[in-house]
């Protein structure tokens, strides 16, 4: 499992966070996500290592809210009410989890993990568009 670190290629030229070739799952269970995070660098490569975020890390690094803050984020289409919604989940106290998926396959594997327990709201970033992970 690899430390978050939020990198400028995980956000679009507005500075929306769009991290793309990445899957992002939310879930209530901060215990189920690092379960999850491990059987998915058991079962992947070193190149597809897992990140765990905790609720704050959501917040501080992907919606930029210091503490219960209420600033509230511009809207930018799709990408910020995907923002928004890691921000409800993460201020109710739900991790996440990221992991880099280079084809289907990958994505599959990481998803296959998932699902063993309840997701609570996930994505998949391609190169324009995005999967919903139900």
């Amino acid at each position: 499992m690899k430390k978050f670190e939020l990198t400028p290629d995980m956000l679009t030229i507005s500075g929306a966070f769009y991290p793309r070739g990445y899957i992002f799952i939310m879930f209530a269970d901060a215990a189920d996500a690092a379960r999850v995070a491990q059987e998915v660098d058991m079962l992947s490569g070193p190149e597809s290592a897992s990140m765990l975020l905790t609720a704050e890390s959501v917040l501080r690094d992907i919606g930029r809210i210091d503490g219960a803050s209420n600033v509230a984020l511009p809207s930018v289409g799709t990408e910020g009410a995907t923002v928004h919604k890691y921000i409800d989940l993460a201020r109710q106290g739900y991790s996440a989890v990221m992991v880099k998926v280079a084809n289907d396959e990958d994505a599959k594997r990481v998803i296959n993990s998932a699902r063993k327990v309840p997701i609570a709201y996930g994505q998949r970033y391609h190169l324009l568009a995005m999967e919903d992970i139900e």
